[in-house]
């Protein structure tokens, strides 16, 4: 598992044992990782703090020329806010666990001229599974639905 992803697990399954939505996020620039985060959208009551969200919240402010060398991980597929974030910041490339469980507007980052590459890492994959089953209202709270 390529060594950002894992970090980026390691958020997810912190966001799990808070009893929040297991996806977690890295954002590494120079092959280090400036910001790290997780969905807390329950463990805070907040609206908007997606893994991607909490990630770029914790890295801080950063300078335009950072963000250009920027990539983003992310257990889980973004959805319209979290990409909506990247493409602000202009984030050149974003990397995704799996977008089996979840896809979101990955066509439109790659339209944008953002680098999107897709792992289909299986363990990502069977921990939103898991989560989905026994969590159904939760995982459709985060999602919109």
């Amino acid at each position: 598992m390529n060594k950002f992803l894992q970090i980026a697990l390691e958020e997810a399954k912190k966001s799990l044992k808070e009893g929040g939505i297991p996806i977690g996020s890295v954002l590494v620039i120079d092959d280090k990782i400036v910001g790290r985060g997780h969905n807390k959208r329950v463990q805070d009551g907040s609206a908007i703090l997606h893994a991607e969200m909490d990630c770029l919240e914790n890295a801080g402010r950063l300078s335009a020329s950072d963000y250009k060398k920027a990539t983003l991980y992310s257990t889980l597929s973004p959805c319209f806010m979290c990409s909506g974030a990247a493409l602000l910041y202009k984030i050149p490339k974003v990397v995704i666990g799996e977008n089996k469980t979840f896809q979101g507007p990955e066509e439109h980052l790659r339209s944008s001229g953002v680098e999107v590459e897709v792992l289909d890492d299986k363990e990502c994959y069977s921990l939103m599974q898991n989560f989905i089953k026994t969590n159904p209202e939760l995982w459709n709270e985060d999602i919109g639905e």
